[in-house]
């Protein structure tokens, strides 16, 4: 087994930024469904960032917008209950800015899910105002919710690995497969195109390379296995010259895209690189990005 005693993960509650848009809407309703595969809470949270707006706005309008906020939740609450019942949800509406708002919300635990497109406080999901901003800067786990709502379930959660030290985010793809009774296929893309010219080159041929991808992958499916013995994993290393191209066309025959988020160079910026950009601009599922600090971390569950 690689690492040091990996352990099942436990999913956190959900929480969803809504802000009144029809992907926000969308975000909710496939947040709730997550949250009952879960068995944990869901939490609504619409940032009204009142604080900001506090320097230019008068107080009418001010407490015009407080009540648009607190109107959005109730019709965001009814609209989920009426496709979950049973569902614990709760909601907030926050004075704050809509990042650090979702942030907070989810505290240590939490999954923070979005709409791809935002309006208002979660403007611009497709140019990274918000959306992508959670994404490379949460030490929590984001889901972007992407693709047609009623496309029909493939029964399947991908996960897109690179190599061995992987293992500790893949066990969350793992966790979500084993909520939705689903298989777990495991992918990684062998890109010949990033060893040509390399060191690795000068002293290991490209084949033997390729076979140790293959080894690697093949472990770590097998890592799975001895924690989840009653998933069915598959593993697979397809070559190619695009790798976002590849986990694009795998997202069209998935029901949820798992993958890494890197430690961020010298411990500072964002750390999404272009796969992920393309992955959350491009999925024609949901895509799930799993910090590795959140994944490494010693008091995760």
């Amino acid at each position: 087994m690689n690492g040091e005693n990996p352990v099942r993960p436990e999913l956190g509650d959900v929480v969803v930024g809504v802000d009144g848009s029809p992907s926000a809407h969308t975000a909710a309703l496939w947040g709730a469904a997550e949250a009952e595969l879960r068995g944990r809470a869901l939490r609504l949270v619409h940032a009204a960032d009142t604080d900001r707006r506090a320097y230019w706005t008068d107080a009418e309008t001010m407490q015009a917008v407080r009540e648009a906020g607190r109107d959005l939740l109730t019709r965001t609450v009814d609209a989920v209950h009426e496709r979950c019942p049973d569902l614990s949800v709760t909601r907030e509406l926050s004075r704050h800015e809509p990042m650090s708002t979702l942030r907070d919300a989810a505290g240590e635990r939490g999954t923070i899910v979005v709409g791809n497109r935002g309006l208002g406080g979660f403007s611009s999901l497709m140019l990274g105002s918000v959306g992508l901003g959670v994404a490379a800067r949460s030490e929590v786990p984001v889901i972007v919710v992407r693709g047609e709502s009623d496309r029909p379930g493939t029964g399947s959660v991908t996960a897109a690995v690179h190599d061995g030290a992987d293992l500790d985010w893949l066990l969350f793809a793992a966790a979500e497969a084993d909520a939705r009774k689903a298989a777990l296929r495991i992918v990684s893309v062998w890109n010949v195109l990033t060893h040509v010219g390399s060191v690795a080159t000068m002293l290991d041929d490209l084949d033997a390379i390729a076979r140790r991808r293959v080894h690697e992958v093949k472990a770590l499916a097998d890592d799975v296995r001895e924690l989840y013995p009653r998933l069915i994993v598959g593993h697979h290393v397809e070559a190619g010259t695009s790798t976002p191209g590849i986990l694009v066309e795998a997202s069209a025959h998935t029901d949820l895209l798992v993958m890494g988020r890197g430690r961020r160079p010298l411990g500072v910026g964002p750390s999404l690189g272009r796969v992920a950009h393309a992955l959350i601009h491009h999925a024609h599922c949901p895509v799930e990005i799993v910090p590795a600090a959140f994944a490494s971390r010693d008091d995760a569950p």
